[in-house]
């Protein structure tokens, strides 16, 4: 065992065995040698570089940890100035940030449910709580006059889950891949008239952003919570679940063809899968689509080798947002630093002089900067990145990524020398 192993085992929290043996049997199925070195190297030069760009003099934890805060809120304050002092409780404004997103973005096709389905799934079980809020009297009447992206959305937040999912979803058994379509992934607005019905919604969720993996649509619901970095923190969901929508497509795509496409298809919307540990593979890496740690911070699947599909989609945001450099004329402030750092941390003492660990990742920070009032630090982003930062050592992230998706349904995937 080396001092780079002992290092990355403790920023994951994890057993130094567990790295030390994991970095032995990747060696021995990949042929790559010093990955685990190479990665702890890279990690601590690009902090290093951070620290300069921040002009931090003493590298104490809280110092460190205030400046990124305030790097946060300077570059929210820009971005909202630069599309015209945008608020997220203006569906204009929220349309605008949509838009700016769309024409900066690749259009992302996925294989989507068809409309005139999803309008059929609504007349054989109406949405009786949607037809009273909007005061229809018929389904019929209601599609002539609505949007069905925003009737589709208003489901998660105006139907109770008990009738959504023992009702409304049990329809999608009998779903198949003609039910299905190629369409490019939808950014959206809703209207004012859901507002009121979205406010519990908002205040559960804590953020006014959702998506619909298998409709292929991103939602914004224009309800401001007048939170710190609000903005730049609206902006980075939209990104996350934008590429989150395109992921599940392609899963869905790939189980097109299969006598239990319905049955896959709502076990992976559920999101209730989880591999089971076999102890005689030769090299075991589970696939954790949740983030653990929210919940319980101490789960023991977080300390053994495992890969996030969510970790993914917050990469390729983050590394969005680290372009805004270039996609808007003018800007004062350098986007660029956010560049590859989701999986990048490391230990500091702080002025008790004890040892604090400080992530570097973007979104972690923002949430942090939401709750700064509460004292409550976010730390888990990082460190989900950085198994996956792990496993793309050794192959790479287009790689990890195929994995993930074919390896799914399974909840684990299984290398062999």
């Amino acid at each position: 065992m080396n001092s780079s192993q002992e290092e990355i085992a403790k920023i994951l929290r994890c057993l130094p065995q567990t790295i030390s043996s994991l970095e032995e049997k990747m060696q021995a199925i990949t042929k790559k040698k010093g990955a685990i070195d190479g990665l702890v190297k890279e990690n601590n030069q690009i902090i290093e570089d951070r620290i300069v760009r921040l002009g931090i003099k003493d590298k104490k934890a809280e110092e460190i940890f205030k400046a990124i805060i305030r790097k946060i809120e300077r570059a929210d304050k820009i971005f909202v100035q630069k599309l015209g002092n945008v608020s997220a409780a203006k569906v204009s404004d929220c349309q605008k940030v949509l838009d700016f997103l769309y024409s900066n973005l690749p259009p992302l096709k996925g294989f989507f449910l068809k409309k005139e389905k999803a309008e059929e799934l609504l007349k054989k079980q109406p949405p009786q709580k949607i037809l009273s809020y909007l005061g229809y009297s018929s389904v019929e009447e209601m599609l002539h006059k609505e949007d069905i992206n925003e009737i589709f959305a208003g489901l998660r937040f105006v139907e109770d889950n008990q009738w959504l999912n023992n009702v409304f979803f049990k329809q999608y058994e009998g779903l198949t891949k003609n039910d299905f379509e190629e369409r490019e992934v939808k950014l959206k607005a809703l209207s004012e008239k859901w507002k009121k019905a979205a406010e519990k919604f908002v205040a559960k969720k804590y953020h006014n952003i959702s998506h619909l993996k298998e409709f292929g649509v991103v939602f914004v619901i224009p309800l401001a919570l007048n939170i710190p970095g609000e903005i730049l923190r609206m902006v980075s969901l939209i990104l996350h679940y934008y590429y989150e929508v395109k992921f599940y497509s392609d899963v869905f795509r790939q189980y097109a063809d299969d006598n239990d496409f319905a049955q896959k298809l709502i076990t992976i919307l559920k999101g209730d899968l989880g591999g089971k540990i076999d102890d005689s593979a030769f090299c075991q890496w589970l696939i954790i689509q949740q983030y653990l740690a929210k919940d319980n911070e101490n789960d023991p699947r977080l300390f053994i080798p495992h890969v996030n599909p969510e970790a993914i989609h917050w990469r390729k945001a983050e590394n969005d947002l680290a372009n805004f450099g270039k996609w808007i004329e003018g800007i004062e402030e350098d986007f660029s630093f956010w560049e590859n750092l989701s999986w990048v941390g490391n230990y500091f003492e702080n002025e008790k002089g004890e040892r604090e660990l400080i992530s570097f990742d973007l979104v972690d920070n923002v949430m942090s900067l939401v709750k700064e009032k509460e004292r409550i630090k976010y730390l888990y982003h990082q460190q989900e990145a950085l198994w996956n930062e792990i496993f793309a050592r050794y192959y790479s992230y287009e790689e990890l990524e195929k994995m993930i998706k074919e390896n799914l349904i399974k909840g684990v995937i299984n290398l062999e020398k």
